[in-house]
This record gives C-alpha cells, structure tokens and sequence, in this order.
C-alpha cells in the first residue's frame, strides 16, 4: 500500500529491495515538482525571482527534456523525442528553459507528464532485461556508460536539486512555502 501525503506525493517504500526504493524516491521528488507547479498560470510559469532567468516553466520543460535524455537516448540509444528531436542544440543549449516561455502551462504539463510516462515504461522495460546493473546502450564519449542504477540515482539528484529552485520560485509566485 502506498502512502500519500498531504501534497498528494506518494511516500517512498520505508522497507523494501534498492529498485522499489529508488523508484519510490523519484517518483517523490517528481510529485514535488508537480505540486510546486499546480495550479498556476501562465504568468506564474515565467515568474522569476532574484537575479536568476529560471522559471517554473522553464523547469518542467528542462525535467521531461532530462527524463527524455537519460531514460529514451541513453539507457536505450532511442533517438530524441519531440519536440527536443528538432532542435539545434550546438547553437541553442538552453533551448527547453527558454522556450517553455510560448507554451501554455497546460502543453507544458503534460509535455513533462507524457516523459515521465515514457521514462517509467523504459525502466520497467530495462528492469526486465537486465536489472539495475545494466548500462545505457548509448555510451558517453570516452566509452563508458552508466548502469540504470547511476541513471536513477543522478535523476533523483536532479529532480531533487531543482526542488529547491521550483520551491524558491513558488514562493515568489504566490507566497505558497512547504518542504
């Protein structure tokens, strides 16, 4: 049974294998994002706050173009995913942060929901190949590649790391604080 909490995040699992822990963190760190982005508008997805251009649309746009990256290119050398396929990246590497600007909080939202979808489909696929230990079949420059462990672990660490900025940028939206 899972638990939710108040912020509608399931719980990770207090006791169980690495893989349903490591699932269960992620999926907590991406019900946070997507509660530190409900219920906003379109000028709450391009507020920003200090001297930072990040926004919360922005971020979701960065997160399903990270999900798409690790969980579709790399652990199974899958080519990029619309709208990230099209995309000059030599001369735009910022392109999804500040795109995400022309698109409407709702087209952001499920453009993030759809590559968690398809991120969690990949790994329930690579689970049954291989397990954790498994590397990406797209390997990094000099040859190595991680397993689908250091894969979970770095997007826990992402989803994680930009909570805090998706935190600082809700507050400055609405005032609305928590975790």
């Amino acid at each position: 049974m899972t638990i939710v909490d108040d912020q509608g995040r399931p719980e990770p699992p207090l006791a169980s294998d690495e893989t349903a822990t490591l699932l269960g963190f992620l999926d907590y760190q991406r019900a946070t994002l997507a509660w530190k982005c409900a219920g906003l508008d379109a000028a709450g997805f391009v507020a920003t706050t200090a001297a930072s251009s990040m926004t919360l649309g922005g971020l979701l746009k960065h997160m399903a173009y990270v999900e798409s990256e690790w969980f579709s290119r790399s652990l199974h050398a899958r080519d990029r995913e619309a709208p990230f396929a099209g995309v000059d990246w030599k001369t735009d590497p910022d392109w999804e942060w500040h795109s995400a600007a022309g698109d409407t909080p709702d087209q952001l939202r499920t453009l993030w929901q759809d590559a968690v979808d398809r991120s969690r489909a990949s790994v329930t696929e690579a689970l049954a190949a291989g397990g954790l230990d498994q590397l990406a079949r797209r390997p990094w420059p000099d040859g190595s590649a991680p397993s689908l462990r250091w894969i979970l672990c770095h997007m826990i660490e992402e989803y994680a790391r930009h909570n805090g900025h998706a935190d600082l940028l809700r507050e400055a939206v609405d005032g609305e604080t928590g975790e």
